[in-house]
């Protein structure tokens, strides 16, 4: 690329234009600035543009250079879909009377050379959840097909209804088109307090959760029910407990040993995941002995003093799931973290410090580069931060920690024991 994208506005009836007097600025922590050519890429398939209203997005006079803003119309900002980490947020400036955001990601948008442009970097060969893979023929066949095999299934009725056929659960959809990750949501509770939870929000707070959570608890008996053939018939087959649309399924840990117990006696094959908040070391390494062989904690910061005020937890500490990495990892599975990338925040140097310490305290195998979706501001008000200190960039801080542990993964997704074991690279093209 030559030069900058430029700004893109909204007119507020979903018309979006270039304001080819302003190059778009990033947004980092709370400072807009100038991004580099190389950070920007064309806007991948499956993204989506947002107007963000009274909201005025920042750019730099092509002219003088100087920092202004769009008067326009309203900012615009990108959706850019999973495989893809963004580097840069969206930069603007909020109005007094703009309403909190909606729990997406915000990514830095432009326009130029015909073609809009974002501040992303793939970081998942991995095309499960591409777009253009999905198939909606296959995928209401499947649905049709296995409400029928598993009338009784309340799980499955409920990723049908639920998670498939009204929000799009892209894992849903997969399991539907019997392919890959088999998402198994496991409890209706939840021992901490996120302020971005998808799936509930207090009636008092300002914004509104993307989903309604699973309002009862499965048995073993029916997560094992669809889970098995799975595991015998899909590629590269997965087993995920821990959902979006549920609580923490660390809190049904008697029940998913059970179901581990039972789908180990019934088939070798796959990987067994839970995704968590890895509240509960000692439940951990039950599971383990079980025959859960990989985890995945969530975390929006390496550092106790930015995790503690955004998950709020109950009865359990920013050790703990510390604590519960080291266990997988003592027993041989498969640790990741789903890490929130805030630009501004997640590169700061404080925060680089931080997951070097805990990648080398936990023998971390994977750093899932998760786009965090919130609105930038209100969270940053929420956990009290008003200066993020020093950063040093995205795509620096991967390639930094890649350059210190060689053998760290980089992903967006949860890898299949057949990648684990064998080619991480491969793209399951054709599976």
């Amino acid at each position: 690329m030559k030069q900058s994208p430029f700004l893109l506005y909204s007119d507020g009836k979903g018309n979006i234009f270039e304001d080819t007097s302003l190059y778009v600025c990033g947004r980092s922590g709370w400072d807009a600035m100038p991004v580099e050519n190389e950070e920007w890429i064309e806007l991948p398939s499956g993204g989506q543009l947002y107007e963000l209203p009274n909201r005025r997005g920042i750019g730099t006079d092509v002219i003088s250079g100087e920092m202004r803003l769009c008067e326009k119309g309203w900012a615009v900002a990108a959706f850019i879909p999973p495989a893809f980490t963004g580097t840069y947020l969206a930069a603007y400036e909020t109005l007094p009377d703009a309403e909190t955001l909606p729990l997406f990601c915000y990514t830095a948008a432009g326009w130029y050379n015909d073609q809009f442009y974002v501040t992303a970097i793939r970081i998942e060969k991995d095309i499960r959840q591409e777009s253009e893979g999905f198939d909606e023929g296959k995928i209401e066949s499947g649905v049709k097909e296995l409400l029928s095999t598993y009338k009784h299934n309340r799980l499955v009725q409920h990723l049908a209804n639920n998670c498939c056929l009204t929000y799009h659960c892209p894992a849903a959809r997969n399991y539907f088109m019997g392919r890959w990750e088999c998402p198994v949501p496991s409890s209706p509770a939840c021992n901490a307090n996120c302020i971005g939870c998808i799936s509930f929000q207090p009636q008092e707070e300002t914004i509104v959760s993307t989903q309604d959570r699973l309002m009862f608890k499965p048995t073993a008996e029916e997560i094992i029910e669809y889970t098995v053939p799975h595991l015998e018939t899909a590629p590269f087959p997965i087993v995920s407990f821990g959902q979006g649309c549920e609580g923490e399924p660390l809190l049904m840990w008697q029940t998913i040993k059970q179901a581990l117990l039972e789908i180990r006696k019934h088939t070798k094959k796959g990987s067994l995941n839970i995704n968590t908040n890895g509240s509960n070391p000692g439940a951990v390494k039950v599971l383990c002995e079980a025959g859960l062989n990989s985890i995945r904690v969530s975390t929006n910061s390496a550092r106790e003093k930015i995790y503690t005020p955004y998950y709020r937890p109950n009865n359990y500490e920013f050790n703990d799931i510390v604590e519960s990495l080291k266990v997988v990892n003592d027993f041989g599975g498969w640790t990741s973290i789903n890490y929130f990338v805030f630009p501004g925040m997640t590169d700061s140097v404080e925060e680089y410090e931080a997951l070097r310490k805990l990648i080398k305290s936990t023998g971390l195998k994977m750093i899932q580069w998760r786009n965090f979706n919130i609105d930038p501001d209100w969270y940053l008000g929420k956990i009290g931060v008003t200066d993020t200190g020093e950063c040093i960039g995205i795509r620096q801080m991967m390639d930094l920690l890649k350059d210190e542990f060689q053998d760290l993964k980089y992903g967006y997704f949860n890898p299949s024991i057949e990648r684990i074991k064998g080619d991480f690279e491969m793209d399951y093209a054709g599976a």
